[in-house]
């Protein structure tokens, strides 16, 4: 029989575990020998924070990122196929969604290895929740184009859709980067557009607010290096 592939949700910032983990996610995890995750020492810290009955050095880790590529993909998931529970783990909030895992799910499945998602904070629904946009039509379009002159283009084009189809738009971006994009949001888009900005969500500094672009203007957050979500509608 094969072992189940739990998806694991991780703390979005540096908070208690038990302030947006359920208790039951925690016990799944600590009986789980085995993960696939986006970065080792990121995993191992996590795992010690929710009191693993183990000791670290115990558990195996597989990485699954960026760098990783498709063949290496069976190998990961080895374990499962010979019985063992298997977590996947990303850096924060919800594996899988603008985070590497999916590769180990489709692989999984085509393997008819059952998977699990467990429950946690995801910062992309959480904005959504905040944001007082449509919450019945929305799209993630994930990370912009980081060049200046297609980042603007394809703005203007998700812009117009989200006000011809009344869909809510959602975006992230590098930290680093958060001030570029909003500059670009601010060159293209038009006065009424309504912008939501959520950072830190879930942090003792968690910031969301929605305006018009205009009033954003008057009212340039500092957010630099801080993760966001942005979320765009256009208006009629």
């Amino acid at each position: 029989m094969h072992g189940k592939i739990y998806i694991i949700p991780t703390t979005i910032g540096d908070v208690c575990i038990g302030d947006t983990i359920p208790q039951r996610t925690i016990d799944v995890m600590r009986n789980i020998r085995h993960f696939i995750v986006e970065d080792v020492r990121t995993a191992r810290r996590y795992l010690s924070k929710a009191g693993m009955p183990v000791k670290i050095d115990e558990l195996a880790f597989f990485e699954l990122n960026e760098h990783t590529k498709a063949d290496e993909i069976p190998q990961l998931l080895a374990p499962a196929l010979q019985g063992f529970d298997m977590g996947i783990i990303s850096e924060a909030g919800v594996p899988c969604v603008a985070d590497p895992g999916a590769a180990a799910v489709a692989y999984a499945h085509s393997k008819n290895i059952r998977v699990v998602p467990l429950v946690g904070a995801s910062s992309i629904l959480l904005a959504v929740m905040a944001a007082g946009m449509n919450g019945q039509n929305f799209a993630f379009a994930g990370y912009l184009p980081v060049k200046e002159q297609q980042r603007c283009q394809h703005i203007q084009f998700l812009e117009k859709r989200s006000k011809q189809e009344n869909q809510t738009q959602i975006f992230i971006e590098t930290p680093y980067r958060n001030m570029q994009l909003l500059k670009s949001f601010f060159s293209v888009c038009n006065s009424s557009t309504m912008l939501c900005i959520a950072a830190n969500i879930t942090l003792a500094d968690e910031f969301i607010k929605t305006m018009s672009i205009a009033d954003w203007k008057k009212n340039i957050p500092d957010i630099n290096k801080k993760p966001c979500i942005f979320i765009l509608q256009g208006t009629c």
